[in-house]
């Protein structure tokens, strides 16, 4: 058995010391860090990343389509029931939601467990909420349009109509909460968003959502993605921008007319820099389009104020090139010098 001398000893010691010091140091770092994140993740509204690009569209009766009833329902259907469900279609395709909603609601008093009553009412709650300013009234109707998708889920787990409905419900909350809360309900997301992609790929409205997530959980700055991976054991590492791009270009394609689309697609490639003259042609595509709601009028004025300083910046850019091009053209050309005749022998 081999002894150390006393010097190798100390050394020994103090190599062991050091480690056990480096080691409560990165602890120590570990939790000021979280501290640190707890502390700007925790005020309430604090938004650390860009806000969402516009508000989640919502389908109308005609685009969905007639729809199979799922077999959890209890109650037979009553003339009753469908008189309130034909005037509820009838009030959303003419764009009276809080109509509507009254009709799915009064069609839901007489079987709480109709299917399209409840993913319907979900909804046009969202739709509605989004329509105030104040934040009370918002969380009021994005809580109960939550309420009606988690009913409506029970019954039809992978529906894509239910997972849309919760999907929404999710998305819309989020830019209520907290960045603590907003980051957990992102994870939540991930499983209804891409179920309600692949169960309706003809709806568009479940290709913009899961666009719009790929695209914020692909660009979580720098405290999200340690609030994540310590707390929330990791991001969802299926998220990229390519397929936020992927899944917008879908929603487009299936519904041209619709400008939420094409302004989502927009703000995407102008922030990728080298798709601006890409983002100018959607967007000046866009305010061309006619509006029909409130909404198209709004999401028209946006894609106006966003085109405006992109048409700006371009029109400096393309001077600056033109005056490079001039400069050089105006640069007179270096003439090569002719090489130097070689002395031969002397002449005789």
């Amino acid at each position: 058995m081999q002894h150390l001398s006393p010097v190798g000893c100390r050394l020994s010691c103090r190599v062991a010391s050091h480690r056990i010091a480096r080691r409560w140091l990165g602890l120590v770092r570990h939790l000021a860090a979280c501290l640190l994140l707890l502390a700007a993740l925790g005020p309430a509204h604090a938004q650390t990343t860009t806000s969402q690009p516009s508000l989640p569209a919502v389908p109308t009766p005609t685009e969905l389509g007639p729809l199979a009833r799922p077999g959890g329902s209890a109650n037979p259907d009553t003339a009753a029931l469908r008189r309130h469900l034909r005037q509820a279609a009838s009030l959303q395709t003419g764009y009276h939601d809080s109509a509507a909603l009254a009709e799915y609601q009064a069609a839901l008093k007489i079987n709480p467990q109709e299917y399209e009553s409840l993913w319907r009412a979900a909804v046009l709650s969202v739709r509605i909420g989004n329509r105030y300013t104040d934040e009370t009234r918002k969380a009021a109707y994005f809580g109960e349009a939550r309420r009606y998708a988690e009913q409506a889920l029970a019954l039809a787990p992978t529906a894509g109509e239910s997972n849309y409905a919760l999907a929404l419900a999710l998305f819309s909350q989020a830019g209520l909460l907290n960045a603590r809360d907003r980051l957990r309900l992102f994870k939540e997301l991930q499983n209804p968003v891409m179920l309600a992609a692949a169960r309706r790929p003809d709806l568009p409205e479940a290709w913009q959502l899961l666009g719009r997530w790929h695209y914020r959980v692909a660009h979580y700055n720098a405290l999200e993605k340690l609030f994540s991976r310590v707390f929330l054991g990791g991001a969802p590492r299926s998220a990229s921008t390519d397929q936020a791009i992927a899944a917008l270009e879908k929603a487009r394609a299936l519904a041209p007319e619709r400008i939420q689309y094409t302004y989502d697609l927009a703000r995407i490639y102008k922030y990728q820099g080298h798709h601006r003259r890409y983002a100018i042609a959607l967007l000046q595509r866009a305010v061309r389009q006619p509006t029909y709601t409130s909404e198209d009028l709004i999401m028209n004025r946006l894609c106006e104020q966003l085109l405006a300083p992109m048409q700006r910046a371009a029109t400096r850019r393309d001077r600056r090139h033109a005056r490079w091009y001039q400069h050089l053209r105006a640069r007179p050309r270096l003439v090569p010098l002719a090489a130097p005749a070689t002395l031969g022998p002397p002449a005789p």
